[in-house]
């Protein structure tokens, strides 16, 4: 399997969360890869953070979003960043997170999370008006997806996490 860098940066370019992950393959959903546990992650330049379990995520090819599919203890099953549609760049993918988050809990609740810090960056970081409309879309999408187990939030994901990297 392929090494991969994966980097989220915010908008006007500052690094987010980037980590290395295990290209796994591409299905009608988009690009799968592995993150193994014991995997450093960073998240700017802060110190790096040890990932104590593997995660699956999804790249799909042309939506704003991004999945990280969690297996226990985790608390979240998975986890939907709002970003814009990711790249791919040779050996990386890279992707701007625009703070929304849609996080479905263990215990089957479904929150959209991180309104408030998405409010203050149209402030603070000048988000243009497509972009706004654009995030909310795909937050409003993702909720009802996620709800109703629809597409990729179907369990497609469960062969994925099976592969070794």
């Amino acid at each position: 399997m392929n090494d991969v860098r994966i980097v989220y940066r915010k908008y006007g370019g500052a690094l987010h969360w980037n980590h290395p992950g295990r290209l796994l393959g591409e299905d009608e959903h988009g690009v799968w890869v592995k993150v193994p546990d014991g995997t450093l992650a960073r998240k700017g330049d802060d110190p790096p953070v040890c990932w104590k379990t593997p995660v699956t995520m999804l790249f799909p090819r042309n939506a704003w979003w991004t999945a990280s599919f969690h297996v226990p203890p985790q608390r979240s099953e998975l986890y939907v960043d709002v970003t814009t549609v990711p790249e791919w760049r040779d050996d990386e993918v890279t992707m701007l997170d625009l703070d929304l988050d849609v996080i479905k809990m263990r215990d089957g609740r479904i929150i959209l999370d991180d309104e408030d810090e998405f409010a203050e960056h149209q402030l603070l970081l000048n988000y243009p008006t497509d972009l706004i409309t654009q995030a909310e879309k795909s937050a409003r999408w993702l909720l009802n997806a996620v709800s109703k187990g629809q597409g990729p939030f179907g369990g497609a994901h469960l062969a994925w996490q099976t592969k070794t990297s």
